[in-house]
């Protein structure tokens, strides 16, 4: 199965001058915890919920003073739509995240790989590795 078949598609983004509130809001509204940044037509970083918890209040910064480039994750793991969605979770598992942007062959973001989208997509086995590899510690 292709990444295509499986992930998110319609993945909302921000600029890296979007405060951390609005983030929040759109969390909250969208039911996610993560958003990729987006600066001149490239994607250029993460905000997930933890980054704002762990880059911002844990360091007792303002985070209502704060935006998103202030918190985000700069190292971008990403797959593409045509990539089979096996090779993308090993991928995932390696790298240790529980979501990727999915970049087509323009170099488009398409949308989102999550572990949702994975669970309904990969036999249980497969799932389960994933899972216990994404959930160990670093």
């Amino acid at each position: 199965m292709k990444v295509s078949e499986a992930m998110h598609r319609g993945v909302e983004w921000c600029g890296p001058d979007t405060t951390i509130p609005e983030i929040a809001k759109l969390f909250r509204e969208k039911d996610i915890g993560a958003i990729p940044i987006g600066e001149n037509d490239k994607l250029i970083g993460m905000v997930t919920d933890r980054d704002i918890v762990c880059r911002g209040i844990a360091e007792g910064k303002d985070v209502t003073a704060l935006v998103a480039r202030d918190v985000m994750s700069d190292h971008i793991i990403y797959c593409r739509d045509e990539d089979e969605v096996a090779d993308a979770v090993r991928h995932m598992e390696h790298m240790q995240v529980r979501r990727v942007p999915v970049i087509n062959a323009s170099n488009r973001m398409v949308g989102i790989l999550t572990l949702g989208d994975v669970s309904h997509a990969v036999p249980h086995e497969l799932c389960g590795e994933f899972t216990e590899a994404v959930s160990a510690h670093h």
